[in-house]
């Protein structure tokens, strides 16, 4: 279990990945991930200059974990960022199995300095609608059935 210094510790790496990315032109996020007290990635926001709605520090790092560990699950990984991870980036850690993450400014700071974070915590303006078609299930029960599956 990391101690509080050790919190404080990758939360400045995060920051200083944030600090990184506005000198490279992008937003002022970074991320690390830690195993077993060890930094296994950083990364910091690349949204802008990768035309990449996704790129997100967060999932930057998570992907860049996974390379590193060469899995998609990140068990026992704790997700340490500059900012409050917006939803997408939350989920994004819950699917990669990250149980702990921390973050120094919260989605108000972000909010302050013109970021609209706080329309994805209240949902948005998007629709969705299912339309069946048979051909999807069918595919997804390919999978079910296939020996070579790998679920997550």
């Amino acid at each position: 279990m990391p101690t509080e210094e050790e919190h404080k510790k990758f939360l400045q790496m995060a920051i200083d990945e944030s600090r990184f990315s506005i000198e490279h032109k992008s937003s002022p996020f970074g991320a690390v991930i830690v195993k077993d007290g060890k930094l296994i990635s950083k990364a910091h926001n690349s949204v802008v200059f990768s035309n990449d709605a996704t790129a997100h520090a967060e999932v930057n790092a998570i992907r860049m974990a996974g390379k590193v560990l060469h899995t998609f699950d990140l068990t026992g990984c704790i997700l340490y960022s500059s900012c409050e991870p917006c939803p997408m980036c939350l989920n994004a850690a819950k699917w990669a199995n990250i149980k702990e993450v921390y973050f120094a400014a919260d989605r108000d700071d972000a909010d302050k300095i013109g970021f609209r974070d706080l329309v994805f915590y209240k949902g948005g303006d998007i629709k969705v609608k299912h339309i069946s078609l048979i051909e999807a299930d069918k595919v997804m029960q390919e999978w079910y059935h296939s020996k070579d599956k790998k679920p997550y």
